[in-house]
């Protein structure tokens, strides 16, 4: 760890005391510039902030003159998939940005454990144009953003199918889906049943694999490029012939985000998923479990 002053809230900024971060796939990607696309947005040569960080839970210390709807002692959070600096022990942020406050009974752990996986598996199914009562595969029902699918396409009446490994089923269970398959012994491509929608949130599949259990109509979203960044390509070649295709959405509007898992956790109908906690002062024992791959929902680090 290395010691940074304290930021200063400019006239339309918050200054929030972090609480809980967490430590995700995309943090990974901006540390290691990883997909290289990645750095068209967080920075070329190297990280714009020397502060990681994407997503956060704490409580407003101080506000600027200019800021609207918060006031100091505020519990709030957050996020930003291109960099918040988050991972400190205070942080800056516009009072209009993606930010809200946090609804009574839920901690901080379990509010910043809503922010980026759940951010992902939105934009991925809006754009998807999901309608209820559709068949969804969700491959990879573990992670941040394959849990927060499960849930949030549950509750918006699809029959979720969820795949994952096999001493995890029961957890996947917990969180509504319809059926549960353990991908060790049931292979994607060979699945006897068709889907509207195949959702890959960890990236470990084809779409090639994905087409033989899709609909003649069906779409196939994946949370990563694919081999050879053929996700990126592929929207516009499944375009020009029949049959299944391909969707790869950029995420966007954090702050409606936000403002969705707010009125659900308020509701208790989201709940995030959390593996394990980090103290600030291991935060690299955080990214090597969480580059490891196993991960089980997310990771939090917890500021002193």
């Amino acid at each position: 760890m290395i010691a940074i002053p304290r930021p200063q809230p400019g006239p339309e900024e918050l200054l929030v005391r972090v609480r809980a971060t967490t430590v995700n796939r995309t943090d990974c990607g901006i540390l290691l510039g990883k997909p290289a696309v990645i750095r068209l947005f967080t920075g070329l040569r190297g990280p714009r902030s020397a502060v990681p960080g994407t997503d956060f839970a704490g409580e407003v210390e101080s506000v600027g003159a200019k800021v609207a709807g918060f006031a100091p002692g505020d519990r709030v959070w957050g996020l930003n998939d291109s960099g918040l600096a988050s991972q400190a022990q205070y942080l800056t942020i516009r009072h209009d940005a993606a930010v809200g406050l946090i609804p009574a009974g839920i901690g901080f752990a379990q509010a910043t454990a809503s922010a980026e996986g759940a951010h992902y598996a939105l934009n991925f199914l809006r754009n998807a144009r999901f309608r209820p009562g559709q068949k969804v595969c969700v491959y990879g029902g573990t992670g941040a953003i394959g849990s927060a699918a499960i849930q949030l396409l549950v509750a918006r009446g699809a029959h979720v199918t969820a795949f994952c490994y096999g001493e995890h089923i029961a957890l996947v269970d917990g969180l509504g889906a319809h059926a549960v398959v353990d991908l060790t012994r049931q292979p994607l491509p060979t699945y006897p049943e068709r889907f509207d929608l195949v959702f890959d949130a960890v990236g470990k599949s084809r779409f090639a694999d994905a087409r033989r259990v899709l609909s003649s109509s069906g779409k196939y979203l994946s949370s990563e490029l694919g081999p050879h960044g053929q996700n990126l390509y592929l929207p516009l070649t499944t375009r020009l012939r029949p049959g299944p295709r391909a969707v790869f959405p950029i995420p966007k509007d954090a702050g409606r985000t936000i403002e969705v898992i707010t009125k659900l956790l308020a509701e208790r109908r989201f709940r995030p998923l959390i593996d394990r906690h980090y103290p600030l002062d291991d935060v690299r024992g955080a990214y090597e479990y969480v580059l490891t791959g196993q991960k089980v929902g997310n990771v939090i680090l917890d500021m002193p």
